[in-house]
């Protein structure tokens, strides 16, 4: 709750939620909720200030849902959301004309783009007069307070991630959500949700409806759910036939949960190693989120360039019809069309098979690594920046701790390996579902007669291979060795 008056230092503040949509831990609206007797929340819907990089459209879908979520929470606590569109130091100008706010805060992001954007607006609110807070409420520790010995940013991950769990003991435990706030003013201007429209006109969203729960409720219970059984993590991780990760990406990205209240829930003292042994291999994962960040705040071009400037000067394939079909889940390969059809139908793909996808994109196919993540970025639920541009130039080898450039993933090998029943396939490609599993990973090596007793025609109810495996990689690695 707000302070009494006698204590107050400002009357009315603005709290400005972006990708922090929650209540609990959220040090922006903590510090709010300190330094003024009534507390506004605003969201403003601005895509044009991330340049090139706008909310794709699984994005956007999660977004509308997160937001009434939000506002629902927020309503039960005796306020709301004020919701904006357009441009964002404008919208929060009109709020402080209505309100009389002499303080906004918000919690920081940390691509380059908002980065620019909220120096311009903090500047411009510091000449109108306005006080500005801004807080770290999206990851464990900011960009740029983790370096190396020599004072300079990390460039592998393993030595990055020792010193970040050398200072896990020192983050504060995660904050409440606040029981009770101030109502906002009436007449605010504001829009509703609804006319954002984040939502596709053309419904083909069902498959995300049915695969998620967006909003700050949604994602606690997701915690709840992973830390039941992050004793097999460490082994289930690489399983995408079983549910046995933590799914909890999208709602980090979008801040319905926060980093430090994984580390909290995962750390609680439980019965046996294999607990302990599965949540520090998790919170690795979380580590390897906040290098991404680490990343993208010291080298801010590599969201459409090589950070190995080597790789600037690769000349890549231009296919319309390769990148179709691998975008379709058409391939002819098995276990990369299961993943592009998963992803298709529920925003999101399990994280080894994004490996697998993106290796036979950029390796087998030779095709540029940003058109494959420029499709992760319109399609999943979970798209992020950091992330997204950290993964696809770990697969491409031209990033920071990349994989080596003879590391090809053989999807054959990989899906006789991580899909050993075979359910992964047959549940996302159900044309190939009566194949022996002698042949379903490479239904094109299958003789004939056993294609015909399970109803596959190659070409007709499932193509061929737009690769021969074997003598795509032997040019991946010609083109590699070159360029190292």
């Amino acid at each position: 709750m707000a302070r009494s008056s006698k204590n107050s230092i400002h009357r009315t503040a603005i709290s400005w939620f972006r990708r922090d949509l929650r209540l609990t831990d959220n040090p922006a609206l903590l510090h709010a909720l300190e330094h003024a007797e009534r507390v506004v929340p605003a969201f403003v819907y601005s895509p044009d200030e991330d340049r090139s990089w706008a909310p794709g459209a699984a994005s956007r879908w999660w977004l509308h849902h997160s937001l009434v979520a939000l506002d629902a929470g927020l309503r039960k606590i005796g306020s709301q959301l004020i919701v904006q569109k357009g441009d964002s130091l404008s919208a929060l100008r009109k709020c402080i004309r209505e309100t009389g706010a002499t303080l906004v805060c918000w919690n920081k992001l940390y691509e380059p783009a908002a980065l620019e954007r909220d120096a311009e607006i903090a500047a411009a609110l510091a000449d109108d007069g306005v006080s500005v807070e801004q807080s770290n409420g999206t990851l464990l520790f900011e960009p740029g307070t983790v370096l190396n010995q020599q004072n300079l940013p990390y460039r592998v991950f393993t030595p990055f991630w020792r010193t970040v769990e050398k200072l896990l003991p020192t983050l504060p435990p995660p904050s409440k959500a606040p029981r009770k706030l101030p109502p906002v003013p009436r007449g605010l201007a504001r829009i509703d949700i609804d006319d954002l429209e984040l939502l596709p006109k053309i419904r083909w969203d069902e498959g995300l409806a049915q695969s998620w729960t967006p909003g700050e409720i949604g994602a606690t219970q997701q915690l709840k759910q992973f830390d039941k059984h992050v004793a097999s993590y460490p082994t289930g991780r690489d399983r995408p036939d079983r549910a046995e990760t933590s799914r909890l990406s999208p709602h980090l990205h979008f801040g319905e949960i926060g980093p430090r209240q994984i580390v909290a829930m995962l750390r609680h003292p439980a019965p046996g190693a294999a607990h302990a042994k599965g949540a520090d291999s998790y919170l690795r994962q979380i580590g390897w989120r906040e290098f991404a960040h680490h990343l993208l705040f010291h080298f801010p071009h590599t969201t459409d360039a090589p950070l190995d400037k080597r790789f600037a000067k690769q000349k890549w394939r231009r296919s319309t019809s390769d990148l179709r079909a691998w975008q379709r889940g058409a391939t002819g390969i098995p276990l990369v069309d299961a993943g592009m059809r998963e992803l298709w139908r529920t925003g999101w793909m399990h994280n080894r098979i994004r490996m697998i996808t993106a290796s036979v994109l950029t390796k087998n196919l030779q095709i540029h690594w940003l058109q494959g993540a420029r499709w992760f970025w319109e399609t999943l639920v979970d798209a992020d920046l950091a992330n997204n541009t950290l993964g696809w130039q770990w697969v491409a080898g031209c990033g920071a701790d990349a994989a080596p450039y003879y590391r090809i993933f053989n999807p054959v090998l990989q899906a006789k390996r991580f899909d050993p029943l075979r359910g992964y396939i047959r549940h996302w490609v159900p044309e190939l579902a009566r194949l022996p599993d002698r042949w379903i990973h490479q239904p094109w090596a299958a003789p004939e007669a056993v294609l015909q007793k399970a109803g596959v025609e190659l070409d007709k109810t499932y193509p061929r291979p737009v690769l021969d495996l074997g003598e795509s990689r032997k040019r991946a690695l010609q083109v590699y060795s070159q360029l190292r």
